[in-house]
């Protein structure tokens, strides 16, 4: 056939190709000019003054509303939130409206540690978690009366719940939780949990004691005590040697429920994102643990997912690490008013579900 005589073909071609190209290319994100008028608010409350006992309120002169940020349509979670402008002079408020079926809760490092699975702090000078055990049953009761409610309050609306813990998918917990690529059976969790209790007890969680001398030198015996005896030594000399390498789970005052997602930290934040993505979720609720560490620098944490999600920190849902007292309730308003800064920070009262939409 002659070019002139398959001219007409090759045209029909090159019609269809363009075509089926135009189809295919993305469409250019949508944009909206937002009004960032501050509104000041006249004798604001106190935020985050719900739970005085793990959470000192944040105080602060100047509020300002600002108009929402988040307005979906068919919205079904509202969630008001505030964060911290140096160049604003003050807090500046707004409400947020979300689609729940494109919102995940995530609740970080939800350890198991001294719940009775058989994970427990070594003695005699041992450290995990929250590194003594009355500071973890404290945490522990944390979990059960605020974030135990708050999740199981939106479970069943939202996209995904998710747990974060450290290490890889281990043969034990790939039993005992789905996680992004598969779902255990119930045969599954049954020979997990089996598993997990052997060898979480089987392990020896007695490592040395405190040194009881220490050798300075005449010119640098600071440098030479804090080099022999620091604040935090989690490793083999007080944990004993394998302590990090048992399977972590996810604490019992938690209720796991068997869609629930454990993220596994070894894996990165690539996974993380491409789950969250491909289910459709675009709107993140953060919790769990600690505030100043694992919170904000983790797999899950909030310095990764504040790159590709709306996140809303959940204040009351978090505690940060404590050293030096007996209450939380300082060190957590010190790291969420520094998160503040650049995240959005809610709070248990702020989250609402309507109730009557479908």
């Amino acid at each position: 056939m002659s070019l002139p005589s398959r001219l007409p073909l090759v045209l029909a071609c090159l019609a269809v190709f363009l075509s089926s190209a135009a189809m295919t290319e993305p469409p250019a994100p949508s944009t909206r000019a937002y009004s960032n008028v501050l509104t000041p608010i006249k004798n604001p409350r106190p935020i985050l003054a719900d739970h005085p006992e793990f959470f000192a309120p944040i105080i602060e002169q100047a509020h300002f509303e600002a108009a929402p940020l988040v307005v979906d349509p068919d919205a079904d979670l509202h969630v008001r939130a505030w964060r911290f402008s140096y160049n604003a002079r003050g807090i500046i408020e707004m409400p947020n409206h979300l689609k729940a079926a494109e919102t995940a809760v995530i609740m970080v490092h939800p350890w198991g540690i001294d719940d009775g699975q058989g994970w427990n702090t070594p003695e005699p000078a041992g450290v995990a978690d929250f590194c003594t055990k009355e500071k973890n049953h404290l945490a522990a009761r944390h979990t059960r009366e605020i974030i135990r409610p708050f999740i199981n309050s939106l479970r069943g609306r939202v996209a995904a719940v998710l747990y974060s813990l450290p290490g890889g998918k281990d043969s034990i917990r790939r039993k005992l939780y789905r996680s992004f690529t598969h779902k255990p059976t119930v045969d599954d969790r049954r020979q997990g949990a089996l598993e997990l209790k052997q060898k979480l007890r089987g392990f020896r969680y007695t490592g040395q004691p405190l040194p009881t001398k220490l050798t300075l030198s005449n010119s640098k015996p600071v440098v030479d005590y804090f080099r022999q005896f620091p604040g935090l030594d989690a490793g083999a000399r007080y944990n004993n040697d394998g302590f990090w390498k048992l399977p972590i789970p996810v604490t019992t005052d938690v209720d796991v429920h068997p869609d629930d997602v454990v993220i596994y930290d070894a894996e990165g934040y690539g996974p993380l994102k491409q789950f969250l993505a491909k289910n459709g979720v675009r709107h993140i609720l953060l919790t769990g643990y600690a505030t100043d560490m694992c919170f904000c620098e983790t797999t899950a944490g909030y310095r990764n997912l504040s790159k590709d999600f709306n996140v809303f920190l959940v204040g009351d849902a978090s505690l940060a690490t404590f050293p030096s007292n007996t209450s939380p309730r300082h060190a957590v308003n010190a790291a969420i008013s520094f998160a503040a800064l650049n995240q959005l920070v809610t709070q248990v009262s702020w989250v609402k579900l309507d109730k009557t939409a479908k």
